[in-house]
């Protein structure tokens, strides 16, 4: 396995089970030790505790202590951290993460969600430079998922690096610009979220009603099923503009216009060659 995360991204590992994803996350944070080869993170070795210091972290299990309230939580962590104490910045980061109404509950009386929120309060703390996350958004509802993403890219554009392990791969493509595949331990694929979802050289066009599709054929347009939409093949720029130019010759009106691409779903399928 050979990977590189750019500084500043958010990166996504998708794979279906058994393909390592979490055992690769165990590795960069010094959890489990390779057989081989070499883990180096944020320009150092993973077991070093300053470079500890710079990552947070939450886990796909997540354990807390049931009996505690969330704000001494996550002072206890932050002192494990080494971080000064800071209670007001520390409820602040509750606040954040949608928590401020459940202060005076115990852990032990929150939801999957709540705990996840919690999980997620504490691998912030500090502002670390890398976030690693393992399946974040696990129990969260939809206006919550909102929330945590909100949260999340405003990270991102702070400078942290974004590292996002994820079944929920609609969550991935919303928030990742780039994305590894993970099988059997191997890397498939990996590259910008864009370049991966590309489709050749298609793109899909949509045209005002009332267009001559007749016209539209001759000119290199293919009816693509839904009222208006057409594909067309196009290697570059002056190819695409020139047909265009030809529909508008035709007295078409365009609507929409946009490059043919996969999901990411598609995009797994495709690189564990699974017809998707």
């Amino acid at each position: 396995m050979d990977l590189s995360v750019p500084e500043g991204s958010a990166f996504g590992l998708i794979g279906p089970n058994g393909a390592g994803k979490t055992t690769f996350i165990k590795s960069i944070l010094g959890i489990v030790q390779p057989t081989e080869g070499t883990v180096r993170v944020l320009g150092g070795s993973p077991e070093d505790p300053r470079i500890r210091a710079r990552i947070g972290y939450l886990p796909e299990r997540l354990h807390l202590p049931g009996s505690w309230l969330a704000p001494v939580f996550l002072g206890t962590v932050a002192g494990l951290k080494g971080l000064k104490p800071d209670k007001a910045a520390n409820l602040r980061l509750l606040e954040r993460v949608g928590l401020g109404d459940a202060l005076g509950r115990r852990i032990g009386g929150y939801s999957k969600g709540m705990r996840q929120r919690l999980g997620l309060a504490a691998a912030m703390l500090g502002s670390p430079d890398l976030l690693i996350l393992d399946e974040p958004t696990d129990g969260i509802d939809p206006m919550g998922r909102v929330e945590v993403r909100r949260i999340l890219q405003e990270e991102v554009q702070r400078g942290t690096t974004l590292f996002l392990n994820s079944h929920l791969l609609a969550e991935t493509e919303r928030l990742c610009d780039r994305v590894a595949v993970l099988g059997n331990g191997k890397v498939l694929r990996e590259g910008r979220l864009e370049e991966l979802a590309r489709s050749g050289a298609r793109w899909v066009v949509r045209f005002a009603p009332g267009v001559d599709a007749g016209a539209l054929g001759a000119a290199g347009f293919t009816a693509a099923g839904t009222e208006g939409q057409y594909h067309v093949e196009a290697a570059d720029a002056a190819g695409l503009n020139a047909a265009l130019d030809k529909a508008r010759a035709a007295g078409a009106l365009l609507v929409e216009l946009k490059r043919d691409g996969q999901d990411l779903e598609a995009v797994l399928a495709s690189a564990m060659g699974v017809a998707a």
